[in-house]
């Protein structure tokens, strides 16, 4: 007990003698900042009480509910000889204890855990608006021979509920006693959710949530989607006085000491000295990107160009902030289409098991609101409140989507904003917000009509609007050929189902720790040969396309801007802080392979990339500009042009009669014309 008696006095002896490792004192310069700025809380870290006095920061985990009070009034008595008026300013201050190694998961919180000083991590789900708990209130007896007003502290451990009296402490009679709200201390309150991070989540279970209050100046430092590292002390939740038949079960929360957000997006991977070490050794092999490359998904045969991919896009590029405040995104957006059976699910799921922070979802499971964020109402309180969805709990990382062409068109339209400019709005039930989703999309999706029909365009074998297909970086066709391969391919399968191991040049657990460190740690920049090669090319493609007013557009501005990601990825892949000309060529031939499979005029045989940008290819846009004309020009003699007569007009243009049925069908969707009568049309 006789330590308990010092802790004030131990606590206003360690802020002022204890100095950081330059020698100089640490937390005065912070108490003179509180009183300068009005402050409300002082940041300790637990490790320098550890130092300072083990006993004593045992003490503080074993019963924080002790000896914070006493620490608090060490600060206050401390703060006070700084300025004596202080504390008739700001009534309480705080001391948040930060750096706590008692890290606890979610899963595992326990009894044994109740009313101590724990550290949980996880992220922020949910969060209620701010409201105001009473901490003192000021009552009047509503007795006419009385009338007395009197203070009342409340209960913390009554949690929402407060414990009314029911007799005068003046004239001791029993009364009506009426709350005075502007003579009452009250503080900023809040209910938050945290729940387990998605990559930490036992598969085939649910994740857990643990609700915690946040008080005083803790109240709106983080919002929905916020990975964070919570500080506090584990209660029970009461709902109101235990009286005769009351419930004997309750709920755990937490009453938050400390929020350390976490921005960095790679911190979830520990890398120790010694793996640094190996990665950097690992770094020094000249072959190391083909070794990447082939250690994606090893399990499934072939597809070298979209595991090359895959690889991409898990590495990524840098992202950046302009002097302007426009954030350029790093992330390379990967779509594969192809035929059924040929494992793009597979590859998807290593994708979502080898990124550092991934969330994995199909398009079949997700709604726009599970996507992006919902508005939801408690039902106790009847409040809204926001909740983050898979694209904002993937900030940072990647998020997978599987069977993408299965989503439902409205919801579908949901992930146009996190694609390209990195965040998702909303607006609902009066709650305004812009949440980030700085998210690398992996994706894939069966063709429309089961199979790919190479005769056909992407845009018209993919369920997917060209708004979407134009913002995928790369797009992969997957085609099941028979062929000469099918012997290697048949080997490879049963030598994986008869065989335990088979080769993978890195294991997944290396090559996680791999993309953690490439991304936190390397941030290439473009060297003067490569950015001069990429320029290069560039205006030789468009040059291509100026050379007459028939030639279709062959690149754009945005796969510029891919390539200029995908250098930075092969960068990456080196662990090099320089891009250089090697790397833009590789990027540039992955590109190319891209066009020449996606972004190609099916018709001429010719690269458009209007194909993948607009969904249709500009010899169908000249075609559908003169079918248009032909009808115009009919219908100003007529009432409206036949469709005999368009087709006979169109075929002197070397536009066959299943073409033009083909336009008038789409103009008459896209509401360019409508049908007057029978087979008989008019401009709008």
């Amino acid at each position: 007990m006789e330590r308990e008696l010092n802790v004030e006095e131990l606590f206003r002896e360690f802020l002022g003698d204890w100095k950081d490792e330059r020698g100089k004192s640490k937390y005065l310069p912070r108490v003179s900042e509180i009183v300068a700025k009005r402050g409300r809380s002082l940041s300790v870290d637990f490790v320098d009480l550890l130092l300072f006095d083990r006993e004593l920061a045992t003490l503080l985990v074993n019963r924080p509910k002790e000896v914070l009070p006493l620490m608090e009034k060490a600060l206050m008595a401390t703060i006070s000889q700084l300025e004596p008026q202080f504390s008739q300013e700001v009534p309480r201050v705080h001391v948040r204890v930060t750096n706590v190694p008692n890290s606890v998961e979610l899963r595992k919180l326990r009894s044994d855990d109740l009313n101590k000083l724990i550290a949980v991590e996880g992220i922020l789900v949910r969060s209620t608006p701010v409201k105001e708990r009473m901490i003192r209130g000021t009552f009047r007896h509503n007795d006419p021979s009385c009338m007395a007003e009197f203070v009342w502290p409340v209960d913390e451990e009554m949690g929402d509920y407060v414990e009314l009296p029911t007799v005068c402490p003046v004239c001791e009679k029993p009364g009506q006693m009426k709350l005075i709200p502007e003579k009452s201390e009250l503080t900023d309150w809040q209910r938050v959710i945290l729940q387990e991070r998605p990559e930490e989540i036992p598969a085939g279970q649910l994740p857990r949530q643990l609700a915690v209050v946040v008080e005083d100046d803790l109240v709106d430092s983080v919002r929905p989607g916020d990975r964070v590292k919570l500080v506090g002390i584990l209660e029970l939740q009461q709902e109101g006085s235990m009286k005769r038949g009351a419930r004997a079960v309750f709920d755990l929360y937490m009453r938050a000491n400390s929020i350390e957000l976490s921005e960095k997006a790679l911190d979830e991977v520990r890398i120790s000295e010694e793996d640094e070490l190996k990665l950097r050794e690992l770094a020094q092999d000249p072959w190391i990107r083909e070794r990447i490359i082939s250690s994606i998904a090893p399990s499934i045969y072939g597809h070298w160009e979209i595991k090359e991919g895959i690889a991409l896009s898990l590495f990524g590029g840098v992202p950046k902030v302009l002097p302007d405040g426009t954030r350029v995104k790093g992330d390379i957006h990967l779509l594969i289409v192809g035929d059924p059976g040929t494992a793009k699910s597979q590859m998807l799921q290593f994708a979502y098991r080898t990124a550092p922070r991934s969330v994995y979802t199909t398009g079949k499971g997700a709604t726009a609101a599970g996507l992006t964020a919902a508005v939801v109402r408690d039902k106790n309180s009847g409040d809204y409140y926001l909740e983050a969805g898979a694209l904002v709990l993937a900030d940072g990382g990647v998020a997978v989507i599987d069977e993408i062409d299965k989503m439902r068109e409205e919801d579908r339209v949901s992930i146009h904003e996190a694609m390209e400019q990195q965040t998702v709005s909303i607006a609902k039930a009066g709650i305004v917000a812009k949440l980030n989703a700085r998210t690398t999309v992996i994706s894939a999706g069966n063709p429309k009509f089961g199979r790919y029909i190479p005769e056909r365009g992407v845009a018209d074998n993919i369920n997917l609007p060209s708004t979407i297909l134009s913002r995928f970086d790369l797009i992969f066709i997957l085609r099941d050929k028979p062929g000469e391969g099918d012997q290697l391919l048949a080997s490879h399968i049963l030598d994986m189902h008869s065989e335990s191991s088979y080769g993978q040049p890195i294991q997944i657990d290396v090559l996680k720790k791999y993309i953690a460190f490439a991304r936190k740690n390397v941030r290439p920049v473009l060297s003067a040969e490569a950015r001069q090669l990429l320029l290069d090319f560039f205006v030789e493609m468009r040059k291509k396309s100026a050379e007459s007013s028939d030639s279709p557009i062959l690149i754009t501005p945005r796969q510029l801007e891919a390539l200029i990601r995908m250098t930075e990825a092969y960068a990456r892949m080196a662990l090099k802080q320089t891009a250089e000309r090697e790397d833009a060529e590789r990027a540039i031939n992955i590109m190319r392979i891209f066009l020449e499979a996606v972004g190609i005029d099916v018709e001429s045989g010719r690269l458009d990339i209007d194909t993948i940008m607009t969904g249709r290819p500009k010899t169908a846009r000249d075609r559908m500009a003169k079918v248009s004309e032909i009808v115009d020009a009919l219908a100003e003699e007529t009432e409206c042009a036949k469709l005999s007569e368009v087709i006979e007009e169109a075929r002197g243009y070397g536009i066959d009669k299943a073409a033009v049925e083909k336009i008038l069908s789409e103009m008459r969707k896209s509401g360019l014309v409508i049908e007057v009568r029978t087979e008989c049309y008019r401009k709008v």
